[in-house]
């Protein structure tokens, strides 16, 4: 996933998750914001129930990997909070999941 395509700033954050409402989906709770059409962007909440760094660095990783294998609309900004469930599920049931939550949100391009 390219830097120009990640959420950093931690007031970015807070505004997206302060004006929007969530939708919940499994182990994940995804809070979008529609914006200017020039660019899509992602931003990842792993919080420290979760486990140590190097587990919540992981998650991130396997988030990014997901994540680059779609090609996605380009007006909103996406910020993923995960749960604690996540780590009893396989790379693949993470994919599947996240996919199908993006999937209900319509910000999957169309083939």
């Amino acid at each position: 996933m390219k830097k120009i395509n990640i959420v950093k700033e931690s007031r970015d954050f807070n505004s997206i998750i302060k004006k929007n409402k969530p939708f919940k989906y499994k182990d994940y709770i995804i809070y979008v914001e529609k914006k200017d059409p020039s660019i899509y962007k992602f931003g990842f909440s792993v919080g420290k129930k979760i486990g140590n760094a190097v587990i919540r660095n992981k998650i991130k990783r396997r988030l990014k990997n997901i994540l680059d294998k779609k090609d996605y609309k380009n007006d909103f900004n996406c910020i993923i909070i995960v749960g604690k469930g996540i780590l009893s599920r396989s790379f693949e049931e993470m994919s599947i999941n996240l996919y199908q939550a993006l999937d209900k949100l319509n910000l999957l391009k169309e083939k």
